[in-house]
């Protein structure tokens, strides 16, 4: 496999929470044009700074995937379609797009995406050294190989996984929890044949993309009715989630933690409330690290402005749960830090005991 930058070991002291402020989409008001709030991204990291969880100096900068990188995934032929401005703006749901040069677009609005991206392959490797990772952006699961859609112009949860399976000793097995409100068509469709990879997906049965190809790859089907409240919608998260980790063990989870499930979101149909989300990403985070499985969270869809307040409050109560546990330090590219020690030094002496 080719040399990748997006593995190389972060500073020490680094949350495995990545973000970069190129995430972010800002161009003559343009953005303004799609439901997406394209600059939620920053607001999570700065509500996470107002709380004192985190500092800039603290959280693993994102970086671009290279076409190399995207290439383990897409096609050529896929990727030689972006160049088209109107192809994008098809795919980003931005009409004006199409009459924008391409050498702006792809700074503009393919940048940022291909950022959020790499972002996604590095917290995979991060979360399987340090039990969990958070990308602050992507979730992008409407691409697949060879078609982008809904916003999603890059395959980053595909990506991520083929990255593991191809680079990282030990991981061999990964379970998708799609919590989106929409249909996670585009790793379905990646992944249709593959033993390796058990997909459950719940979503609003009646909105995009309602691609029933991709169904036949959902392993747990979960079927939601136009709004969907509070109660019933927790109450199947945690049957499924506890299920589909009972049935299939895997090696890493990603948790596509779509935020357009919150109750008044034009686009998702469902009415959760912000305690709900909150509430569903703590299940999901219990679930996979009661057992010992590294969770890689992907923020996805959500298009309120409160969204970002929610992720932020959502991250701020996974920590105080502990459930991000208390490993701040990763190493300095193989030298480990102070605590990582104690802790090593702690559990050799156990295992004398």
């Amino acid at each position: 496999p080719h040399r990748t930058e997006l593995y190389e070991a972060p500073p020490s002291g680094c949350w495995p929470i990545v973000y970069s402020p190129d995430y972010n989409i800002t161009f003559m008001g343009l953005e303004k044009l799609h439901p997406f709030d394209a600059g939620k991204w920053g607001k999570v990291i700065n509500f996470l700074k107002e709380e004192k969880l985190i500092a800039d100096d603290l959280i693993v900068q994102a970086r671009e995937a290279t076409d190399e990188d995207l290439l383990v995934v897409h096609t050529r032929r896929y990727l030689n379609k972006l160049k088209w401005s109107f192809v994008v703006a098809t795919i980003t749901e931005i009409p004006p797009v199409a009459f924008l040069p391409n050498f702006v677009v792809q700074r503009k609005v393919l940048k940022p995406l291909r950022t959020q991206t790499g972002g996604t392959i590095m917290a995979g490797k991060l979360a399987v050294d340090r039990g969990w990772a958070i990308n602050v952006g992507g979730g992008f699961h409407h691409c697949s190989s060879d078609k982008g859609g809904g916003f999603c112009a890059y395959a980053d949860i595909t990506l991520a996984i083929k990255f593991l399976f191809e680079r990282v000793q030990g991981v061999s097995r990964a379970t998708i929890i799609d919590l989106d409100a929409h249909q996670g068509n585009g790793h379905e469709r990646d992944f249709m044949d593959d033993p390796r990879v058990y997909i459950m997906d719940a979503y609003n049965r009646y909105i995009y993309p309602g691609d029933g190809f991709a169904k036949r790859a959902i392993k747990r089907k979960v079927e939601l009715e136009w709004g969907t409240e509070d109660t019933e919608y927790l109450q199947k998260v945690q049957t499924h989630v506890e299920g589909a980790l009972n049935e299939f063990k895997p090696d890493i989870v990603v948790y596509n933690a779509g935020t357009d499930i919150l109750d008044g979101d034009p686009l998702g149909g469902l009415a959760i409330s912000p305690q709900g989300i909150v509430k569903r990403d703590e299940v999901v985070f219990r679930a996979a690290r009661s057992r010992g499985v590294p969770v890689l969270m992907v923020t996805s869809g959500g298009y309120q402005k409160r969204t970002a307040r929610i992720i932020a409050d959502s991250i701020l109560n996974l920590h105080s749960l502990g459930l991000l546990g208390r490993e701040r330090a990763a190493c300095v590219l193989g030298s480990p830090s102070l605590d990582q020690m104690v802790r090593d030094s702690a559990k050799d002496f156990s295992n004398l005991s």
